[in-house]
């Protein structure tokens, strides 16, 4: 299997760091090809407007669509663009790992989304969620929070760590038409033992040697929200 991380974290000594290392030594040793995205040693650009392009659709007025739609048709992304859309194009499955910041993800993270799932890439063309320009390829966040579970339970200070998670899952990775597997979380790396963090990095190595059957969330049936009308006439 060919498989892209996507990692957004700034120091390397930290756990984020250890399970990235962990992920490398558990997914080679099972055969998968590995390459890493690693976002702040990358120094990723996360602005997205005309820097993104080469080509231009509109000197005098920037619609990003029709700009991305041009660039998707014309091979017209700038080199580090282009270089992280083949990325996204040549993996079976894509892992995106970082901490949750502020209930979302790191600046870093959403940059390269914005810049990277373009349209006429990730989306467009009326294909969406099960018939999505991605389809058939997996994905999966791989995060860490700050807090303990009971923070990030329903009766929690947080709630759900849903609220955090659905966006990204289902509005990003499942809309492209990834097959979304199941989120690995670590609660509160920070407040463990040597001996805890162990143990999350050992369940981590064990998630990505079975990743085959991790278990996956519900994927969305585009036929099931398109007007009666139209559904007939198809």
């Amino acid at each position: 299997m060919r498989i892209l991380i996507v990692y957004a974290h700034h120091e390397p000594t930290s756990f984020n760091g250890a399970m990235l290392d962990v992920a490398l030594q558990a997914l080679v040793g099972q055969g998968h090809e590995v390459r890493i995205s690693d976002l702040y040693e990358m120094r990723f650009d996360p602005v997205s407007d005309r820097r993104n392009f080469v080509t231009v659709a509109d000197a005098d007025r920037l619609d990003q669509q029709v700009e991305e739609r041009l660039a998707s048709a014309e091979a017209g992304f700038t080199p580090d663009v282009a270089a992280e859309i083949e990325k996204l194009l040549w993996c079976d499955l894509l892992i995106l790992q970082f901490p949750i910041w502020w209930m979302n993800m790191p600046a870093i993270m959403k940059g390269w989304i914005d810049r990277v799932f373009a349209l006429g890439i990730a989306y467009g063309g009326g294909r969406w969620f099960d018939r999505g320009r991605l389809s058939g390829k997996s994905a999966m966040l791989a995060i860490t929070v700050g807090g303990d579970r009971s923070v990030y339970s329903g009766d929690g200070m947080y709630g759900s760590i849903e609220i955090a998670t659905h966006s990204i899952n289902h509005a990003i990775l499942g809309f492209s038409g990834f097959s979304v597997v199941e989120p690995f979380v670590v609660y509160g790396p920070g407040r463990m033992t040597d001996h805890e963090r162990r143990g999350e990095l050992e369940r981590y190595a064990n998630r990505l040697v079975h990743i085959g059957t991790a278990p996956r969330l519900p994927q969305v049936c585009s036929v099931d929200f398109v007007p009666s009308a139209q559904r007939h006439s198809a």
